[in-house]
């Protein structure tokens, strides 16, 4: 990969070359030795006693955790000066995606190694890495995120829990509750965000035992049951003063940034069930007989697992971009010895990519559910039946659009924080609406489309072009009250959500053309014909997001002018992605899982 530093929101804005963006195909030696670990070690010790820890048994999570600990799946985030494995994020991703198959004890393991780890190795002090980061990358202590209260989920800031420094200035005395939260049960270490006076968001590093902290019941949940969820109560709590992490009154740096890494690493556990879900489908409909022949041989199942193929692949693509991104961001936070010593360089390294945290959010979280409940339909009746994992993966699917903030939630951030990076002058937004404004009432004329992904590139340009243009109406429009409208608002995030898409697995593609030296493969072929199924349909879906807004944006001849305009960016010749995706199903149904 070439070596540059790519900020935030920019792809809508600018163009990327292939060579810019990482993939699984880049993967090291070393990076695939550490999924192959995990696999090993999700084979040996999690798939054998899945029914037990499913039944939500404390000390058999705490144990394979430990044993986990012990291969150094925990520290993996951990820097080495810690006792942890200080790995990249590209290698971090990798084993959220191979431990997601482990259901609900991957749920533990994520919550513990990065909403719970995390905010320590990003903005604790010296001391308190010294203190609690070895056991931590052990499994000796296992650690929980407390965010979430009765009154306040997506609105992190209005908490109610409060913390009063004690008259002698040794302890802050926490009083409140906290609310849906995982690894209560058996974590020794809490991340707890309460407001100092009543006002100063800051966050606390509390331990188990404290006087006056006592743990709830265990939740009823649909899904993830394996988990451990449940409330927390501080009744003058009294934290040292040594354990107020980052400072006071700049918790929501800590918060906020630390939900764009688990929104991120809640895409790769995405990415990895969905895989899984194709393996059990595909090798469900070969089995599986109706009318003297496989089910997998009628057309209509062969579409699903081609359309659970595609969603999954661009969603691998979006992942690890975003995590070459992240990792090349990260570097430049680092000191000398590799450590990220200063929480405000971290805060504003991670906050580079908010944007593209919360759209691989978004497209994960709703692209698993749509894999899951085809693999529950190719089941049929079975897939409603508890024996089979396809129900147990379409109910722990669920929630994934509620954590780490709703995909609503998200949505709005996503428009919302581009056009504060725009007003900042971070990226040139504004000018680039401008520009165009005069070349949309002019011809255009369609390119030739000889070489091999050329129509998609053009297609790619030309959503950006409708985003520019449905966005500048929009500001012109609504200025400020842009943030009230939330349709629109929603629309141009989905716009950006479909961008992102289609450039990501465009930009693989690309990539993987060019290894192959421009030999037509039956892999390469097959990522074209993923590729060039995915971007024709997401043009539909953009041409569709595009005259919502812009119905509820103009009328009249206005109305009729802009979708003039819009007509002509969404010409294109098309694909015929009905023999497409019978080739691309082949693939998989021959092969039982998923497939490049």
């Amino acid at each position: 990969m070439t070596e540059t530093i790519r900020f935030g929101g920019r792809f809508v804005v600018e163009d990327s070359v292939p060579e810019s963006v990482v993939t699984p195909e880049d993967f090291t030696e070393e990076q695939r030795m550490m999924g192959e670990a995990a696999q090993q070690f999700l084979e040996t010790e999690i798939t054998p006693r899945d029914a037990e820890l499913e039944a939500l048994d404390y000390d058999l999570t705490t144990e394979l955790m430990r044993k986990a600990g012990e291969l150094g799946l925990l520290g993996a985030d951990v820097p080495e000066i810690y006792g942890g494995l200080g790995l990249d994020k590209v290698s971090t991703t990798l084993l959220a995606e191979t431990l997601a198959r482990a259901s609900s004890f991957a749920l533990s393991v994520g919550a513990h190694t990065g909403i719970g780890t995390l905010p320590i190795v990003f903005f604790g002090t010296p001391a308190q890495k010294k203190t609690y980061l070895p056991a931590l990358a052990t499994g000796e202590r296992i650690a929980a995120y407390c965010l979430t209260e009765p009154a306040s989920g997506s609105d992190a800031l209005g908490a109610k829990t409060t913390a009063r420094l004690s008259p002698d200035g040794k302890f802050y005395v926490l009083n409140g509750s906290k609310l849906y939260i995982t690894n209560a049960g058996f974590a020794d270490l809490f991340i707890v965000y309460a407001k100092v006076d009543g006002e100063y968001f800051t966050a606390f590093i509390v331990e188990k035992g404290m006087a006056g902290f006592s743990i709830g019941p265990e939740e009823h949940k649909m899904g993830i049951k394996g988990s451990s969820t449940r409330p927390l109560f501080f009744e003058d709590v009294p934290v040292p003063v040594e354990h107020v992490l980052g400072e006071v009154g700049k918790g929501h740096h800590i918060a906020f940034n630390i939900l764009n890494i688990g929104r991120f690493k809640l895409g790769a556990a995405c990415l990895g069930s969905s895989k899984e879900t194709i393996e059990l489908a595909s090798a469900y409909a070969n089995t599986r007989k109706q009318f003297g022949k496989a089910i997998s041989s009628y057309p209509l199942i062969g579409a699903k697992l081609a359309d659970m193929n595609i969603r999954t692949f661009v969603l691998e693509s979006m992942v690890y971009r975003t995590a070459g991104w992240i990792d090349a961001m990260l570097r430049t936070a680092e000191d000398s010895d590799g450590t990220p010593d200063d929480g405000m360089k971290v805060a504003k390294a991670i906050g580079e990519y908010a944007i593209e945290c919360s759209i691989v959010k978004v497209f994960a979280s709703e692209a698993l559910d749509f894999v899951a409940d085809e693999g529950v339909q190719i089941h049929g009746g079975y897939g409603y039946i508890r024996d089979y994992k396809v129900e147990r993966i379409y109910r722990d699917s669920r929630i994934n659009r509620i954590f780490e903030g709703t995909n609503e939630i998200n949505r709005m951030l996503i428009p919302g924080t581009l056009m504060k990076k725009a007003l900042k002058g971070e990226l040139p937004l504004l000018r680039k609406i401008r520009s165009l404004q005069a070349e949309l009432i002019q011809p255009m004329p369609l390119p030739s489309f000889e070489k091999p992904l050329s129509k998609e590139v053009y297609r790619v340009a030309q959503a950006k072009k409708t985003f520019l243009a449905v966005g500048g109406l929009a500001v012109q429009k609504l200025g400020l009250r842009l943030e009230q409208e939330q349709e629109v608002l929603c629309s141009l995030a989905d716009l950006m959500i479909e961008i992102f898409a289609m450039e990501s697995a465009l930009l693989r593609s690309q990539k993987i053309l060019k290894a192959s030296g421009g030999e037509g493969t039956e892999k390469t072929g097959n990522v074209v014909a993923m590729t060039t199924v995915y971007v024709q349909e997401a043009m539909e879906r953009v041409e569709s997001l595009a005259k919502l807004a812009l119905t509820a944006l103009e009328q009249g001849d206005g109305l009729q002018m802009q979708l003039s305009i819009l007509k002509k960016l969404m010409r294109a010749p098309l694909s015929d992605t009905v023999a497409l995706k019978r080739s691309i199903a082949a693939r998989v149904i021959r092969s039982e899982h998923y497939v490049l």
